[in-house]
């Protein structure tokens, strides 16, 4: 099964944050509540957590880009082969 990483609104007033690092590179496996990556808003850069465990498949924003509030930034699977 395949799980969406989304990015969570982490400020009252974040609209979109600015991906500045990821902690996993591909093929990697990511346990829930595992710091996955960094992101800054407008108020200070935070640390997120994976709401899932998993294989990291793909990451759709890289570090250095924008990303809006609820949109899908990388995707996990159950195993590597369902990547």
């Amino acid at each position: 099964m395949k799980y969406e990483v989304v990015l969570p609104r982490l400020t009252e007033t974040m609209e979109e944050g600015t991906l500045v690092g990821w902690h996993k590179k591909i093929g990697d496996f990511v346990d829930k509540r595992e710091h996955l990556f960094d992101v800054e808003t407008d108020k200070s850069t935070m640390e997120v957590e994976s709401v899932d465990a998993g294989y990291l498949c793909q990451t759709l924003v890289q570090e250095g880009e924008i990303a809006a509030v609820g949109s899908v930034i990388a995707v996990l699977a159950d195993s590597p082969e369902e990547c």
